[in-house]
């Protein structure tokens, strides 16, 4: 999609992470105060995010509750018992996260020349609160909730162009998540993907999408 003549019918995108910074270490860290060594902390926090994906694979639950049985599955790993409560305080978190820094200013620019969308992993409740907080008008937004299945579940994404009466073709999807979106996308037929390098996921071959660093890398890509 490398060339400014291409316009896509729809620029879609993840929110939290993509978007929204995901800043779940502070409250992960308060809930594993004292119940856990400092030198074992990488680790269980990489093996958290994998079991927050495990958890989303599954049937439909609400967020609070896939955060709350992904941490408790993750504790269990490493000898620490159930925490009442703990997806409560995950989602109160989630609530209070803010747009990354370089997001508004671009994000608004590319919403006065294409219809914006949101497909996000979490239930109404949190995109009412987080989506205000980006600065810029959108087409659309769909959640996991309405879909009744998360990313990467094809569902979830047949829900966004089901709704929108739309292709695969008629998109531009930008993510910073390789896993939750770029490679089950790709494998259902969307070319258009820019994966918007956070850091999170590696960066893989075989896929076809473009890295970016920024959106005003992708606004420079077309044509704004």
């Amino acid at each position: 999609m490398a060339n400014t003549n291409f316009r896509p019918k729809y620029v879609s995108f993840d929110c939290y992470g993509t978007l929204i910074n995901f800043d779940i270490d502070p409250t992960t860290r308060r809930l594993l105060a004292g119940r856990l060594p400092e030198e074992q902390w990488p680790a269980f926090k990489k093996v958290f995010r994998g079991y927050r994906f495990d958890e989303v694979c599954g049937d439909y639950k609400p967020y609070e509750q896939i955060l709350q049985d992904s941490f408790d599955r993750v504790c269990k790993r490493w000898g620490i018992g159930p925490t009442e409560g703990a997806g409560a305080e995950f989602a109160e978190a989630v609530r209070g996260w803010v747009a990354h820094e370089d997001v508004p200013a671009p994000l608004k620019l590319m919403g006065e020349n294409y219809k914006m969308v949101i497909l996000s992993n979490a239930d109404d409740s949190f995109l009412d609160i987080s989506v205000p907080k980006l600065g810029a008008d959108f087409h659309a937004v769909h959640t996991a909730e309405q879909a009744q299945a998360y990313k990467p579940r094809y569902q979830a994404f047949e829900y966004m162009l089901d709704t929108l009466n739309a292709e695969p073709e008629d998109f531009l999807h930008v993510s910073s998540h390789t896993r939750y979106d770029m490679m089950p996308m790709h494998d259902m037929g969307f070319r258009n993907l820019v994966l918007l390098d956070r850091g999170y996921d590696p960066i893989t071959a075989g896929y076809d999408y473009t890295t970016v660093n920024s959106l005003d890398e992708l606004n420079k890509l077309l044509g704004l």
